[in-house]
């Protein structure tokens, strides 16, 4: 009887795993998932970092484009004259830049680029101290912030290889 039960116990008590053992196992499944979308090309990022803007006043401007194809969204911040507007324009440019240096074989034109993700985040935040009366000081903060924004195509990416043999077949038949 007393071996049953300890045999029940071993098998109901879920086994202990190291912390370290957990992590090497987190790294590894990441590795794995990088390595089967190595060659996935479809969204990307871009960052900018420390901007001298309220996150608040930035994501009203963010709002506007989101979700916006890419032309639409680059006429409505060259036209809006929200502070952020202009910083988000250089972020989207860059962005587009990124997409053209993954994506080599394919036209901007032809992707029909759209924004997919755009989130605003808060930065440091640098403490400043104002005069007040009565010899008192009221501390100002002044805020910044990091935006991220992630484009990607509407059209799926083709595959060039099984177009090339099958007219490289063509060729060699029609001699």
């Amino acid at each position: 009887m007393a071996e049953k039960e300890t045999l029940e116990q071993t098998q109901e008590a879920p086994r202990k795993v190291k912390k370290s053992v957990r992590i090497a196992q987190m790294k590894e499944e990441k590795r794995e998932r990088r390595e089967q979308m190595a060659g996935f090309r479809g969204a990307v990022k871009a960052h900018l970092k420390n901007v001298p803007t309220s996150p608040r006043k930035m994501r009203l401007v963010a709002d506007l484009v989101r979700g916006q194809k890419v032309d639409r969204a680059l006429n409505i911040l060259r036209f809006e004259s929200k502070v952020g507007a202009s910083f988000i324009e250089k972020l989207l440019l860059s962005a587009i830049s990124n997409w053209e240096s993954e994506n080599e074989d394919r036209k901007v034109e032809d992707a029909d680029l759209y924004i997919k993700e755009i989130f605003v985040d808060g930065g440091r935040m640098l403490k400043r101290l104002r005069p007040a009366p009565q010899g008192r000081g009221h501390r100002i903060r002044k805020r910044s912030n990091h935006i991220t924004i992630v484009i990607d195509s509407l059209n799926p990416v083709e595959s060039n290889e099984e177009d090339t043999t099958s007219e490289n077949d063509n060729t060699e038949n029609d001699n």
